[in-house]
């Protein structure tokens, strides 16, 4: 869509469409939510069932469990791991709110720690300063489509005995070292909230394991403790994944790689474009770490002044979104772990600095160059 604009053409760049998505796979979506609804088998069943093997198939695990949602995943991994009250878990003090929410909601204490500045990523040294007798485990957050540095929170991991549930809700599909995230920990979270790279038309999630044992008390938890109706081994919760999402993602996963690479060949452009346009030294860019394979559920920048370019690109019809402005340790309700302003520099700064752009898989050129264009002149009009 453009608009004009003081006697020039502006684009408008949303910061993403997902209409443009379903256009394309319209027909088939409809068919499959059709052929639900001719069943009449709404939680769980075939569907579902057929959505687990293939996802499994898919990430390289033995096991995938359809689960409600992310922040569900993640719950439900704790609860099988017998997490609670006097236990603590480490992570990220920069994430979306559901990796430390999930930890409080069991009862443990959130052992937050800053991230690596060039990642994002948890500083795996701060998780080694972390640990304590009462760490029960680590979740590392694979954030904005890159995994954490495995190999190192690994060994800190097998050192201090504790499993690893990877918070990979923004990761489907990236890799660390030729290995897919959601197969490095016992458990793992995926999130399929429809800005996903491979979204539902709700809310759903996954978790995965390699881990028989694991896998079968998650299977347990997520249907209020119960393998037969009305008989409940345990206390779970209603964690069941709908099959009209589990067949709407049938749907949509084998085009995953396809919009992958092309999410991938967008950051390229842009790092060509913003090249050209002279901006190296003006901002700074998203880092692909060796050995990752960054699958871009953000394309996440550092700018100087980002809440004032911000509102500079809103006003060119530029949409861009922050992720997050307040780290965990700084959120009202993490106020009784007693963290101070200034306890995670580096995660502070990344609060203050970073701008996520349009990255998805139907961007065009010409939309690219636009963003590129307004935030030069945004850049431009902040540093004037």
């Amino acid at each position: 869509m453009t608009h004009s604009s003081g006697g020039t053409l502006a684009i408008e760049v949303p910061l993403l469409d997902l209409v443009a998505q379903w256009a394309a796979i319209r027909e088939e979506a409809l068919a499959a939510i059709t052929r639900v609804c001719d069943s009449q088998r709404f939680v769980l069943g075939e569907e579902v069932e057929a959505f687990e093997r293939e996802m499994a198939a898919g990430l390289g695990v033995a096991h995938a469990i359809g689960v409600s949602s992310g922040t569900d995943a993640l719950l439900v991994a704790l609860m099988a791991l017998g997490i609670g009250p006097g236990d603590e878990v480490v992570t990220s003090t920069y994430s979306f709110f559901a990796t430390a929410g999930t930890i409080a909601r069991v009862g443990a204490r959130p052992v937050l720690v800053d991230i690596d500045p060039v990642s994002f990523n948890l500083d795996p040294q701060a998780v080694a300063a972390a640990i304590t007798p009462r760490t029960k485990a680590i979740m590392p957050v694979h954030l904005y489509g890159q995994c954490a540095d495995m190999d190192a929170i690994g060994r800190i991991a097998a050192r201090a005995g504790v499993p690893i549930v990877e918070d990979a809700a923004q990761a489907i599909g990236s890799r660390y070292r030729g290995r897919q995230a959601g197969g490095f920990g016992l458990g793992a979270g995926f999130s399929f909230f429809p800005s996903k790279n491979l979204g539902a038309f709700g809310d759903a999630g996954l978790v995965t394991s390699n881990d028989a044992a694991f896998a079968s008390r998650v299977r347990l938890l997520r249907n209020h403790g119960a393998e037969r109706q009305y008989f409940h081994r345990l206390v779970g919760g209603n964690f069941r994944l709908d099959a009209l999402q589990a067949a709407v993602l049938r749907v949509k996963a084998p085009h995953l790689d396809g919009w992958t690479e092309r999410r991938r060949a967008n950051a390229d452009r842009y790092r060509g474009l913003f090249r050209e346009a002279g901006l190296d030294g003006r901002l700074t860019l998203p880092t692909e770490v060796d050995g990752c394979r960054h699958i871009y559920n953000q394309f996440v920048v550092r700018v100087p002044g980002r809440d004032r370019v911000k509102a500079a690109l809103a006003s060119r019809r530029i949409g861009t979104a922050i992720y997050y402005p307040v780290p965990f340790h700084l959120q009202e309700c993490f106020a009784d772990l007693g963290y101070a302003a200034g306890a995670f520099p580096h995660a502070e700064a990344a609060a203050r600095e970073t701008l996520a752009l349009p990255i998805y898989p139907e961007l065009s050129e010409t939309q690219q160059a636009a963003v590129v264009t307004a935030l030069t002149a945004a850049l431009d009009e902040v540093t004037r």
